[in-house]
């Protein structure tokens, strides 16, 4: 178990472990059933993906809306009084018009060998109105004390972002601080070995998924393999630690 400590300006930014929200962006309550329509939490996958970090909540008390107008940016909002700390206010500023910065203010040290990667909250890919602001990829090492900003990437031409009090607007991971792989050329021996598990993996479908096997709204086919070799893999994976 690894740990991230935090150091806040803004309590209201109430970094915690992502979590899929439903009903909500994750979408939907219905079962896997035939006649059901297909939602974002149904997917294994993307679950695990979305759950993997820590997710930011906008901390004011009313909503911001960055529009794109004619080419320039425009940030309709009311921030309230200075708080008088020092920091630039309001918090957001344009950013060369196809970027927007926000000054957040908040302090995650992850422990040595880690660093931080900011990103789109997993509700950006969900969300149908275009209007989740979209946070630009950066990584920062541990040693540095205090995220100045976030930059953001603007709206197109007429569409507009939007910030609503506490609701989550960035996904930050927690990831190894190097970067050090390379990629390989399997071998023969690997390859064979990888096909062999897919062919047998293809041939059990019908087996491994019948009882979670339906059909969405979209006629689109899914069944439980997936999540029933995941569930497998995880129970070995904890008997082998135990």
């Amino acid at each position: 178990m690894h740990t991230v400590k935090c150091r806040l300006y803004e309590k209201r930014l109430a970094p915690r472990r992502t979590k899929m929200e439903i009903p909500g962006w994750s979408g939907q309550s219905v079962p896997r059933r035939d006649g059901s329509h297909e939602f974002a939490w149904h997917c294994v996958p993307f679950t695990e993906s979305a759950t993997y970090g820590i997710e930011l909540f906008y901390p004011f008390d009313n909503e911001l809306r960055v529009t794109m107008r004619d080419g320039k940016l425009v940030f309709d909002g009311d921030f309230g009084p200075n708080p008088g700390t020092g920091i630039d206010w309001p918090p957001f500023r344009t950013f060369g018009e196809q970027f927007y910065t926000y000054q957040i203010l908040i302090d995650l040290k992850p422990e040595d060998g880690f660093a931080l990667r900011f990103e789109p909250h997993p509700r950006f890919y969900t969300d149908p109105t275009d209007s989740v602001p979209i946070a630009v990829p950066a990584l920062l090492r541990n040693w540095w004390p205090m995220v100045n900003f976030m930059v953001f990437k603007s709206p197109p031409e007429g569409r507009t972002h939007i910030f609503r009090p506490g609701e989550p607007f960035a996904q930050v991971l927690v990831i190894p601080a190097e970067s050090a792989f390379e990629i390989v050329t399997m071998s023969e021996e690997e390859s064979a070995e990888r096909e062999l598990q897919s062919r047998r993996i293809h041939a059990s479908r019908q087996t491994l998924g019948a009882d979670t096997h339906w059909l969405s709204t979209t006629d689109t086919v899914f069944d439980g393999t997936y999540r029933h070799l995941h569930r497998a893999a995880r129970d070995k994976a904890r008997n082998q630690s135990t």
